[in-house]
């Protein structure tokens, strides 16, 4: 069998019931090719890729409270890819213990990253099978590290709700925010963005967002005011 012990240090959790962990690194061409003992990671991997999910997605909704839904998707999408997980696998050395069968092993599977993707949400669902949420929680944290810190600055101001109170001051006032231009590739794109008061611009800026941009020229917009 694998060294169950020194992949345990490598995940930072010691299982109360190791044959979880074994399941979990069992391939289905290795379990076909033994007697009914044997399980594959096949249901353990379905659960996984849930559990994976929404820890991923409660932390970028509380650590990223300025980003619209369709920014948290693509950031979550990006974390859970199967290039994100599938690298993750890697530096845990998951493809090193994970059983494969003859002709699967043969085809070098442990360097696959469809199957190292698996693993790795296989094994997070025999930690949260093993442990509970927060040990699985707590696993996804360590494995991913900065990539799920806070975006927003701690000092972020609502530049935007700040301008619209002075605006309001004036019911016959009316303020407005134009997208100008948006340019980039998909992961890093640069959105420009006006404010204007009555048709008037009194304010620009940009950001990796239109919301950043709009929050950016709501800022010039105040300091125009003297604000």
């Amino acid at each position: 069998m694998q060294n169950l012990e020194a992949l345990q240090k490598l995940l930072g959790y010691k299982f109360k019931n190791i044959e979880l962990l074994k399941t979990a690194l069992t391939h289905s061409s290795y379990a076909n090719e033994r007697d009914n003992s044997f399980k594959s990671y096949e249901r353990l991997e379905f659960l996984g890729d849930s559990v994976l999910g929404m820890i991923i997605a409660e932390s970028l909704f509380h650590g990223n409270t300025q980003m619209s839904e369709g920014e948290l998707t693509r950031l979550r999408a990006s974390l859970v890819c199967e290039k994100s997980l599938s690298g993750h696998a890697k530096k845990l050395k998951l493809g090193e213990q994970v059983l494969l069968g003859k002709g699967e092993a043969h085809l070098k599977g442990f360097e696959r990253p469809s199957i190292l993707c698996d693993v790795f949400e296989s094994v997070l669902a025999a930690i949260f099978i093993d442990g509970g949420m927060n040990e699985a929680k707590s696993f996804i944290y360590r494995v991913f590290g900065s990539d799920l810190k806070i975006k927003t600055p701690k000092n972020f101001k609502d530049y935007k709700t700040m301008l619209q109170e002075v605006i309001q001051r004036n019911p016959e006032e009316k303020v407005e925010y134009i997208l100008i231009s948006e340019d980039g590739p998909d992961h890093q794109k640069h959105f420009v963005v006006e404010v204007r008061l009555n048709s008037n611009v009194i304010g620009s800026g940009g950001g990796k967002s239109k919301k950043l941009a709009e929050q950016e020229a709501a800022h010039k917009a105040l300091e125009l005011m003297g604000l």
